[in-house]
């Protein structure tokens, strides 16, 4: 099949397809391991028996996560990949080429006091009084979800802190990227025809599916930060290993101020820096950014890795 024939193809059947497998896949996983678990343990919430007494309560725990991540978003990935085998959905040009992977690293860190500022900002906003309900609702899920995180990664053993790695960092960094950067954003260019307004448009959807409201717009940025790096790099890995670097600087620093007897309260309370040192954040990360997709820019004219 030709780009043309591919064209031709209609994107919201493809959206729906997608939408479709990732439901019937969620659905088949958490009745298989829904039936599993009260076999073998009976009526528990096994999420919060994750830093339980029961070894083998907390290693199911796990298997459920990762299995549960790995269904939501890489095996639909993967469906819709093979039912499209005509469309580059996972590109991995100049796969080898460990510069790409090293600024888009270095972007991430440089942005880190930036982030911490807006992270800040959005955990205490606030709403008018008319939308009293709806902030009620967005704090109570808000402090749902706060105490799960708390309950996974805040722990001071080296198996806990091993697994925490695969299942809140490798998986979701492998399926997210290859379900929002890949498959979804691959949909959302067709249906817009711009990638630029896909990537906005997917790192919404990215960010409004982790039901986590006073964290959104960091991870809104973030997704916007991943889709560009494949965009520039028509390399998917690149967003992969930066998302897994991310998510695991989380887990480890959640390790070490476990280790410390600090609580998940002082872990994600936002740091408050000199204004000199936002600023210098701010214009270390668009020199990054611009050396990045001049670099890029520069592959792709003379079709080969640049030293």
């Amino acid at each position: 099949m030709n780009a043309s024939e591919i064209q031709q193809k209609s994107p919201w059947a493809d959206l729906l397809f997608l939408i479709m497998v990732m439901f019937a896949c969620v659905f088949a996983v958490s009745l298989f391991l829904g039936g599993l678990g009260y076999i073998l343990f009976g009526n528990i919430d096994f999420f919060t028996e994750v830093s339980g007494v029961n070894p083998a309560q907390n290693y199911y725990a796990y298997m459920v996560l990762g299995i549960s991540s790995a269904a939501t978003f890489i095996l639909p990935a993967y469906i819709f990949q093979r039912r499209n085998k005509e469309e580059e959905l996972f590109p991995y040009q100049n796969f080898t080429d460990w510069k790409t992977y090293a600024l888009s690293i270095l972007f991430l860190f440089a942005f880190a006091p930036c982030m911490s500022l807006i992270s800040d900002w959005n955990a205490n906003m606030s709403f008018p009084e008319s939308w009293r309900d709806i902030e009620d609702w967005m704090r109570i899920k808000e402090d749902e979800m706060a105490l799960l995180t708390e309950s996974i990664v805040m722990t001071t053993a080296w198996d806990r802190l091993l697994l925490n790695i695969i299942v809140m960092a490798i998986l979701p960094g492998i399926g997210e990227e290859l379900f929002f950067r890949g498959a979804l954003q691959q949909i959302g260019a067709r249906i817009f025809k711009n990638e630029y307004v896909a990537v906005w448009v997917v790192a919404l959807v990215f960010s409004a599916i982790h039901i986590q409201f006073y964290g959104f717009f960091p991870r809104l940025l973030l997704g916007v930060f991943f889709g560009y790096m494949v965009v520039w790099t028509r390399n998917i890995w690149t967003a992969v290993i930066a998302h897994v670097v991310n998510n695991s600087m989380v887990v480890i620093l959640s390790f070490y101020y476990a280790a410390q007897g600090k609580s998940y309260t002082e872990l994600m309370k936002s740091d408050s820096y000199s204004i000199i040192l936002y600023i210098g954040s701010f214009v270390f990360s668009i020199i990054i950014a611009f050396i990045f997709y001049q670099y890029t820019a520069r592959i792709k004219l003379y079709g080969k890795r640049v030293d």
